[in-house]
């Protein structure tokens, strides 16, 4: 009941699935030492390289427990590849997941969670407002997606795919936030911003003072620049490898 099998795939898998592992489960651990996860509900997923295949986390796992090893293969179907692997997934989560891995061919990773504030937002009828830089940076490359209970009807598919269209930010209606990233990095650093903004716009409402909005000029042409931030030598990618590190101080096992 409560030790978790022991699986150990570190020279059983390919250096580019390793790899991506490593880097899934990192982001698995920052998200609780950011106080994102939700017991063991949500989910982020990657593709991993050269394949079609996917990694998630297993299913009643807290984020903390997330190691590369324990990380489930999947195909885009849902079906887990290794027949021997003690671990299942969510049907729910993996609803979501599929949708815009299968949209999306691109990019490698959905970010998926529950924020209390992220669902505050979502849930206001005009969303997100450009109260910050935070918000500019999302709205450059925002969506929604209507709240039809929980995510296990395959019909909800295509609306997923059609409301995500090209966007990096989704916020889901009553639910929670979504982001997309051409890497894992990429899509941790677009919720890092997604949740800031929503962060402040719920105490910027709670504030009773006169709010000042981000001229609808500069969220016209943030879109360029949020490209220079966020990817390169000044953003996502030279962050990242920072945030491996934070969590290998603090989670010296999850790269097992």
């Amino acid at each position: 009941m409560y030790n978790i099998p022991e699986v150990n795939l570190q020279g059983k898998v390919s250096d580019q699935e390793w790899q991506t592992r490593v880097e899934l489960a990192a982001c698995y651990r920052l998200l609780v030492m950011h106080g994102w996860d939700d017991l063991i509900h949500t989910h982020v997923s990657a593709r991993i390289p050269g394949s079609e295949h996917l990694l998630i986390n297993a299913f009643g796992l807290a984020f903390e427990e997330v190691t590369a090893s324990n990380l489930v293969k999947i195909d885009i179907e849902g079906n887990v590849i290794d027949s021997e692997s003690p671990f299942t997934i969510n049907p729910a989560g993996f609803t979501i997941h599929s949708a815009v891995h299968i949209a999306r061919h691109d990019d490698q990773c959905a970010l998926h969670l529950h924020h209390p504030d992220a669902i505050a937002v979502a849930s206001c009828e005009q969303g997100l407002q450009a109260y910050s830089q935070y918000s500019a940076f999302a709205l450059a490359s925002m969506s929604y997606h209507n709240y039809e209970g929980l995510a296990v009807n395959p019909d909800e598919i295509k609306r997923l795919q059609e409301n995500l269209g090209n966007a990096n930010f989704m916020l889901l209606r009553n639910h929670g936030a979504l982001t997309m990233g051409v890497t894992i990095g990429d899509a941790f650093m677009h919720m890092y911003d997604l949740l800031r903004a929503c962060e402040i716009q719920v105490k910027m409402q709670n504030s009773g003072d006169d709010l000042i909005r981000v001229d609808q000029s500069i969220i016209d042409g943030i879109k360029a620049q949020a490209s220079i931030v966020h990817t390169g030598q000044t953003g996502g990618q030279k962050a990242w490898p920072a945030m491996m590190r934070r969590v290998k101080r603090a989670y010296p096992d999850f790269d097992q």
